[in-house]
């Protein structure tokens, strides 16, 4: 039976402590802040992160160096017979691209996932992948079962100011200045790895309910009949981050919710303040 072994990058939000306890490697991911280089959870914690944007520092994600990629491959596959990386959706990055054509020197040792995901549906799809891999089933049986269940999750995130949205152009100046006027909160979606609009609502009330409604609909229509992850990130307050996940325990009971920061990649993009709620369908075997 080959030894499998798991790796993925800091973007599905498990940090280097958790991968040491799970048995996992984690890629961290790169980001350039007035120029300077920094990796996430190695010389870039979550707070100097959001003390430098709250300090306007231009701040800007970056891919792996493919030099970073190899040499993690290389160590790993000197303990396992093989491996499976899940990066970032290719939708919201290069780097998976780039992983995929480092992946053709290594004669079928290892094979890269581009299984449509981030942040905690990106981390259920590792959590899956080594839970397999556990089960004794090898790369040749893990990544299709990773592929068949590429889409079946959802991710929804409002954000807090519009501030980022309209540096990163997903909203223009005017529209901005007038919803920041109006206290206008826009819902957004990832479904299939691509952040877009979902609905535009006044006040964060609003928004938590629009997000809680469009999650039971996908559990309740979309999952009919499949039992689901539930999960919560946040780039607010802990305190904010727990009234939310209750929240969340309220419209579903019975689920373990578990509950993370949104990853770095994400969060520049929106700034602090944001909540998220995500589910994924349990695979079944």
């Amino acid at each position: 039976m080959k030894k499998t072994a798991i790796v993925t990058d800091s973007n599905s939000g498990i940090t280097q402590a958790e991968a040491n306890a799970l048995g996992i490697r984690v890629l961290p991911m790169p980001f350039y802040i007035n120029g300077e280089l920094f990796y996430e959870d190695i010389s870039l914690s979550q707070a100097q992160f959001y003390e430098r944007l709250d300090e306007d520092a231009d701040i800007s994600t970056s891919q792996p160096s493919p030099g970073s990629v190899t040499d993690l491959w290389d160590e790993v596959l000197g303990e396992y017979d093989e491996l499976i990386h899940i990066p970032m959706s290719s939708g919201l990055s290069g780097s998976c691209e780039a992983a995929e054509m480092l992946a053709r020197d290594y004669g079928g040792r290892v094979f890269v996932v581009d299984n449509q995901r981030i942040s905690i549906t990106q981390r259920q799809s590792v959590l899956d992948a080594l839970e397999m891999a556990k089960a004794g089933m090898n790369a040749d049986a893990i990544v299709p079962v990773l592929m068949r269940e590429k889409l079946e999750a959802s991710i929804y995130i409002t954000v807090d100011t519009l501030k980022y949205l309209k540096k990163g152009g997903r909203v223009t100046a005017a529209g901005a200045a007038i919803g920041t006027v109006l206290g206008i909160k826009p819902v957004l979606e990832i479904q299939g790895g691509k952040l877009d609009a979902f609905a535009k609502v006044r006040g964060m009330k609003a928004a938590k309910k629009t997000m809680l409604d469009a999650m039971e609909k996908d559990v309740n229509e979309r999952f009919a009949g499949h039992p689901v992850h539930i999960a919560a990130a946040y780039t607010c307050s802990e305190a904010e981050a727990l009234e939310w996940r209750h929240e969340i325990g309220e419209r579903f009971p019975g689920y373990d919710i578990h509950t993370d920061p949104l990853s770095l990649s994400v969060s520049c993009h929106i700034g602090r303040g944001s909540v998220a709620i995500a589910c994924s369908r349990v695979i079944k075997l």
